[in-house]
């Protein structure tokens, strides 16, 4: 199975699909808050801050898929997102909670990217939190879009890792193996 999704990873579909997988949710996101009028809260721009970083590690591995070190950097950049993603969908399912059983919680009303990041300054219209945190808007299921993504990042985390770790796997090339 390692050697199959080394050989799997140096292939240029392989990163294609994970970019695909990410930009398929960012347009889900777009279309929550344009389409269907789901204003983003600060966690769900940092949730969607994390996707960006999914779609820019399979960027990366889509460019040159063919070497070892920038496979390994693009499988760090999306694991490392993946978990960031993980977090943040976890802090707003917490918060989700904590509203329902009738606390209260108030949220930053503006993003704090790094200065050297400005998301929410350059493109507004993807990452400037405009909605409340906690109002849980959709479900499907019985669980949140909050719950969903934190299922969706442990996925992706998941298959960092293992895609990760095929890395060191040394392929054989011996035609009699089956």
């Amino acid at each position: 199975m390692f050697e199959w999704l080394k050989k799997f990873s140096k292939q240029r579909l392989s990163w294609l699909l994970l970019f695909l997988t990410a930009l398929g949710l960012e347009l889900a996101a777009l279309y929550f808050q344009y389409g269907m009028g789901l204003e983003p809260c600060i966690q769900c721009v940092y949730i969607r801050a994390a996707v960006a970083g999914i779609l820019l590690a399979a960027l990366l591995g889509l460019m040159a898929p063919g070497s070892g070190p920038i496979r390994v950097l693009a499988c760090m950049g999306w694991l490392a997102a993946a978990i960031y993603g993980w977090m943040e969908a976890r802090k707003l399912s917490e918060i989700e909670q904590l509203i329902a059983d009738g606390g209260f919680y108030s949220c930053a009303l503006f993003a704090d990217f790094p200065d050297w990041l400005p998301l929410h300054q350059w493109l507004p219209a993807i990452f400037d939190p405009t909605g409340p945190c906690g109002a849980i808007d959709w479900q499907f299921a019985g669980a949140s879009m909050a719950d969903w993504m934190q299922w969706i990042f442990v996925a992706y985390a998941l298959m960092a890792v293992l895609v990760l770790l095929c890395q060191g796997v040394r392929l054989t090339t011996n035609p009699y193996k089956g």
